[in-house]
């Protein structure tokens, strides 16, 4: 197996909600970027999808037999790329394409988790991303998965780690079944 982690710590966010992922379900790693939550899922036991416009900070891991590695660009206008494919855990940092939200949120299969964390409105303060496109309005989160899924935990707020920024963060689990597409 590849080495893992390549140096980029998992997020604490997402490490801490990790057990609710079911064991015998697949992880989609969105805008999986270097691959550090891939990485992490699959030391952790998992079969994992990653997918990103670009892959190659993770094509070390394109032997793994545990891995399927997808390259897209999530913010073409093509429709949703895993059609009515479900995973256990849909794990997504530091991204945010709004038109992709209900597709996502439809992902995560019965049982799975939804563990979501980026930057919000007020991190204009702190730098880049400052365009309001890329930042999440308070309580936006909350929105998307509401009548879908179950809220386990969120926050919206300013933050010291990894760097000084503001983020809004959800882990929300899939309790009812229920899948609801626009």
């Amino acid at each position: 197996m590849a080495p893992m982690h390549g140096g980029s710590a998992p997020s604490s966010w997402v490490t801490r909600f990790a057990h609710l992922a079911p064991k015998h379900m697949p992880v989609l790693d969105l805008a999986c970027g270097g691959g550090r939550h891939t990485r992490y899922f699959l030391e952790q036991g998992y079969r994992v999808t990653a997918t990103d416009i670009a892959m190659s900070e993770i094509l070390d891991l394109e032997r793994e037999d545990r891995v399927e590695l997808v390259k897209r660009d999530l913010e073409d206008g093509s429709i949703w790329p895993f059609g009515t494919q479900t995973f256990g855990c849909v794990v997504v940092t530091n991204y945010l394409h709004r038109p992709i939200l209900k597709p996502l949120v439809a992902t995560v299969d019965f049982g799975g988790v939804l563990i979501y964390e980026t930057f919000a409105q007020g991190n204009e303060a702190y730098g880049k991303p400052s365009n309001p496109d890329y930042l999440l309005k308070p309580g936006e989160l909350l929105e998307t998965v509401r009548g879908t899924l179950q809220v386990v935990a969120y926050e919206h707020g300013q933050v010291k780690s990894p760097t000084p920024s503001v983020r809004q963060r959800i882990c929300a689990v899939n309790a009812t079944g229920a899948r609801f597409v626009e």
